[in-house]
């Protein structure tokens, strides 16, 4: 069918599972999926009952009207416990979105010694938005060739920018020299102000 190939005449078409699906559902077991048959279970105000038959807990789950989840199946019995699940998976996607709202990012601006105007408020701009969405801004003023001879005009723009920014910001480390550039680093003002 397919000669000269070095397993001779197959080929490897992927078929391990036979074309059966082979699907499992992210995060732990609930009710009828728990199969094994005995469990250790923990009531729903947390307190221990021992290890019980699994069609037990359930009934007893079914009857509190909440559900049977399995919380550490790696265990000998596996442990379960009786919660309401759709509340549990809604406080845990809500920590979630929390955790996720918190970060923030480093976002830098680049600018040169002999900034037009416009080009000057254009950046701000920016600088003001990256602050107002809580990230912090991180300016560089690039010197080249004769402009390293006056890097007295960038301290002359850092003070400019220091002073259109300290509405929105506060200033996180002063205007330093790194090699070519002179740089200052701005964090959002804290939410208590």
């Amino acid at each position: 069918m397919y000669p000269n190939f070095a397993g001779g005449d197959r080929i490897n078409r992927g078929r391990g599972s036979r074309g059966r699906e082979v699907r499992r559902e992210l995060g732990p077991r609930v009710n009828g999926q728990i199969r094994i048959p005995q469990i250790r279970l923990i009531g729903e105000s947390g307190d221990q009952l021992g290890v019980v038959e699994t069609a037990k807990a359930l009934d007893m789950a079914e009857e509190a009207g909440l559900d049977l989840v399995e919380v550490a199946p790696n265990a000998r019995p596996p442990v379960c416990r009786v919660m309401d699940y759709g509340k549990y998976r809604y406080e845990q996607g809500k920590k979630a979105r929390k955790n996720r709202q918190t970060t923030s990012q480093l976002k830098e601006i680049r600018m040169r010694v002999r900034i037009s105007d416009h080009d000057y408020q254009f950046k701000m701009r920016h600088a003001e938005k990256f602050l107002t969405q809580r990230h912090k801004v991180r300016i560089a003023v690039g010197f080249r060739g004769r402009e390293n001879a006056h890097r007295d005009l960038g301290r002359v723009l850092m003070a400019r920018i220091e002073e259109d920014l300290q509405d929105v910001g506060q200033l996180e480390s002063p205007a330093r020299d790194e090699g070519r550039n002179l740089v200052i680093i701005f964090a959002p003002k804290s939410q208590s102000n």
